[in-house]
């Protein structure tokens, strides 16, 4: 069998597989291995391998059996072990709580007393904690004692320097040797120095009797000289310490310039440091070379912004590029700030101070004056971008924290972000500056926009209107006299630049050609004097724009007083100048055709929708977007909501009288066309009585159906819903009114009786188009009455009795025997009978 040990076994490849396989292996004789494998097979012999197993069986068992002996003395050494490391804890721990004892000894001995001794009470052995606490005490007051000794010493020998010999070599060697310590400390003693100079008497401050300074027996200055010496002296160290503080920030040495700072903060303040700090940084240097750059921009960003109906452009790019560099020098320089400066709070809101007035101020004030000479809109709109472009910067300092990073910024440089930002605004933002500048460009804007509507109404005016648009002429002198010259001397005036005049001109729809001369007719078309909702709405985004800057730029308090002035200007012209001069044409129109003697004009009806959808965004515009901003203020929200009322009112009304006359006309003219009806057409002759029934209609009929399809037309083309069908049902009700009358002035034939049914049916097909059931004239019974009114002409006695009997009372019978009257053969026996039986 082949050799093995233990060791077999830990190896980390052992397989058992492996193993037995090698044992089998050496088992079989090399001889029976190398048979070739043409022969033929040789019977198995176990026995090479049950010799082989079992003398490897026999080895395993001896080696398992030292196994066993090893695994007992491991066994017993490692209880051995446990045993002396339990004994070595448990003394360990023995001396741990012996050594807590002591401490706990020792540390109530030299506390435990201590509140007695502060109470005067002395126990012996229990003292010594006291004991030491006195020492301790005794020893630093005896310190202070010493040093202040020390320092009163110097300082008096540093007088004497000073006042006997005129110099201060102690303080001048101190300076030059003891470092940057040694300045902050003769920075303190010349400071002493001079308070004692001028503690002095008048004796030693005056001059000497003839007219020179005062001196000691060895002619050394006393007195003033002595502080002129000792001035002389710290303006001599200060610029030591800020050139050496110049010295270390071009080395970037923070620890040197925060010791510099320190000495130098009793400086004035530290003032001149902070100054030198700030006025030397390289921002500020390249800065200065650039106040003179012209602002940039193309002239098509130029021209965007001073267009109304254009979206702004933004930020100008070159105050955009600035305050980005600015944002990322802030917050940089914060952080040299703070490890520069003890009082780097103090140091970061001079640097901020100097940021805004003089690199950001310089970039505005150049930005809003290039604005300024394009147009008013343009500067508005450069006003707005340009604040929201500081703000959004202070923001972003605040949410940074700059030198409490990643804290947010302290309450000093808060404080400091938020004045500067109002400092740089204010002086076009105070009082009602601002809202003065929105009214007059808005007002601009309006004028010009309606330019050619108010010109229209003044220029067409004829002494015979005949159409809707020629009364539109008359009513412009009325509130706008001479708007043409008005508007051009405006535009001459010199107060305007040259690209806001083109841009005014362009807006009125004019050509630099109308403008040449005065007394050039400017040309204008029906259209221009109509009602427009997309002029309207134009009108509306112009506000909505300044109402949204107005909240940006003023806001606060002030927002009420800006909206009421606001909604003053839009109540005028949207209101007095563009509604009301519409609706006062078409009204003075409507009232000239109600006794005219041909037919109406009713062309004046479809331009009410545009009148009623302009209202009626001016009346949403009113509720939605300026009066809720006028709330904080009752009193001004009680006249912004009177002033509303009262124009829209007045509004609503001129738009009813319109369509109350328009009936008017229409059932008047409908009353001349019935008067116009011949009295044979319900009685025909004999010889015209074929053609009388082949005829669908009477001329009087089809005219009056033609017409008032015409006229409700007109009004469908002006009102709708509710509206249209209310004036119908007036115009109905009025049609049958009429016709009723109308039958009651002929007599009618049974022929006659037949032609009144074509005519009644007729009129009945008519109103039956516009939609009237459900309504008050439906319930009347609408125009079956006429129907029934038409077959008491036509039907037999006996009919016609039992028609009469079912009246529902003594009026209603007594109305229809009025028109039974009328029939023809009202003489005949069964007509009277029935008559005579009611």
């Amino acid at each position: 069998s082949p050799l093995f040990s233990t060791n077999t076994e830990q190896r980390n490849d052992f397989i058992v597989k492996d193993f037995v396989e090698t044992l089998s292996d050496s088992a079989v004789p090399a001889s029976r291995r190398s048979l070739p494998s043409q022969t033929a097979p040789s019977a198995f012999d176990p026995k090479p391998l049950i010799r082989t197993f079992e003398a490897a069986l026999s080895h395993l068992g001896s080696l398992s059996e030292d196994l066993a002996s090893n695994e007992n003395e491991l066994s017993a050494s490692v209880r051995r072990a446990e045993a002396q490391h339990n004994s070595n804890a448990a003394e360990l721990g023995a001396k741990l709580d012996q050594a807590i004892e002591s401490f706990n000894a020792l540390d109530s001995t030299l506390n435990g007393p201590v509140e007695e001794y502060s109470r005067g009470e002395d126990k012996g052995g229990d003292g010594g904690g006291a004991l030491a606490l006195r020492i301790g005490e005794r020893l630093e007051e005896l310190e202070r004692q010493r040093q202040r000794a020390q320092d009163a010493k110097f300082l008096i020998q540093c007088w004497l320097d000073v006042s006997e010999k005129g110099s201060l070599s102690v303080l001048e060697d101190m300076r030059r040797l003891g470092g940057s310590d040694g300045k902050v400390k003769c920075a303190a003693i010349a400071r002493q120095l001079l308070r004692i100079s001028g503690r002095l008497g008048p004796e030693t401050r005056g001059t000497n009797g003839y007219g020179g300074e005062a001196r000691n027996g060895n002619g050394a200055p006393t007195g003033r000289g002595a502080r002129e010496t000792i001035e002389k002296f710290l303006e001599s160290l200060e610029k030591d310490l800020l050139k050496q503080f110049d010295d270390h920030y071009r080395k970037q040495n923070f620890d040197g310039m925060k010791e510099c700072a320190t000495a130098l903060r009793d400086f004035g303040e530290g003032a001149s440091v902070m100054g030198m700090f700030v006025n030397q940084h390289n921002f500020f240097i390249d800065r200065s070379q650039l106040v003179t750059e012209e602002v940039a921009g193309d002239s098509e960003t130029w021209e965007r912004i001073a267009d109304p109906d254009a979206e702004p452009p933004g930020v100008e790019p070159g105050l955009q590029a600035l305050i980005d560099e600015v944002k990322l020098v802030v917050q940089e320089e914060s952080f040299i700030i703070k490890r520069a400066f003890p009082f780097y709070e103090e140091v970061l809101a001079r640097f901020v101070q100097r940021v805004f007035q003089q690199s950001i101020q310089q970039r505005l004030e150049s930005v809003l004056e290039k604005a300024d000479s394009i147009s008013s809109l343009a500067f508005l709109r450069a006003l707005q971008s340009s604040r929201n472009c500081i703000s959004t910067l202070v923001d972003d300092l605040k949410a940074h924290g700059l030198t409490e990073h990643p804290e947010p910024a302290s309450s000093l440089i808060t404080s400091t972000l938020d004045q500067q930002l109002d400092d740089l605004f204010v002086p076009y933002l105070m009082g009602s500056s601002y809202i003065e500048r929105e009214k007059k460009s808005l007002e601009e804007l309006y004028s010009s926009l309606l330019f050619k509507f108010t010109t229209y109404h003044q220029s067409k005016r004829k002494k015979m209107p005949t159409t809707y648009f020629d009364r539109l002429g008359q009513r412009g002198a009325q509130l706008m006299a001479s708007a043409r010259e008005a508007y051009m001397d405006r535009l001459d005036s010199a107060d305007l630049p040259a690209s806001q005049k083109a841009m005014l001109i362009r807006i009125a729809g004019l050509k630099d050609a109308d403008t040449k001369e005065e007394k050039t007719e400017i040309e204008v078309t029906e259209e221009d004097g109509h009602l427009s909702l997309p002029n309207a709405k134009r009108m509306l985004k112009w506000l909505a724009e300044g109402v949204g800057r107005s909240l940006e730029l003023s806001g606060g308090i002030e927002t009420p007083k800006d909206v009421h002035a606001l909604l003053a200007l839009l109540l005028t012209h949207m209101g007095d100048i563009y509604l009301d001069t519409a609706l006062d044409a078409a009204a003075d129109l409507a009232g000239a055709q109600e006794a005219a003697k041909t037919e109406p004009d009713l062309s004046y009806l479809p331009p009410l929708r545009t009148a009623v959808q302009v209202l009626h965004l001016l009346q949403t515009s009113i509720s939605t977007m300026l009066a809720p901003l006028a709330s904080p203020n009752l009193t001004i929200r009680r006249d912004i909501d009177k002033a509303a009322q009262t124009t829209l009112t007045s509004l609503e009304g001129k738009i009813s009288t319109i369509l109350h006359r328009a009936l008017d006309a229409a059932l008047a003219w409908t009353a001349r066309l019935l008067a116009a009806q011949k009295r044979t057409d319900f009685r025909p002759r004999d010889e015209d009585l074929a053609g009388a029934i082949e005829a669908l209609q009477t001329q009087t009929c089809l005219a009056i159906y033609t017409f008032l399809g015409r006229a409700h037309g007109a009004a469908r083309a002006a009102i709708d819903g509710p509206n249209l069908t209310a004036w119908a049902a007036e115009l109905a009700t009025g049609l049958r009114a009429l016709l009723l009358e109308h039958l009651r002035r002929f007599s009618v034939s049974l022929t006659g009786g037949l032609i009144v049914s074509k005519d009644v049916t007729k009129y009945a097909e008519l109103v039956r188009g516009w939609g009237l059931q459900g309504t008050g004239f439906e319930e009347e019974g609408g125009m079956e009455v006429l129907v029934e009114v038409a077959n008491l002409f036509v039907i037999g006695p006996e009919a016609l009795r039992e028609r009469l009997m079912k009246g529902g009372g003594v009026e209603e019978v007594g109305e229809l025997r009025r028109f039974v009257e009328r029939r023809e053969d009202v003489g005949s026996v069964g007509v009277q009978a029935v008559l005579n039986g009611l």
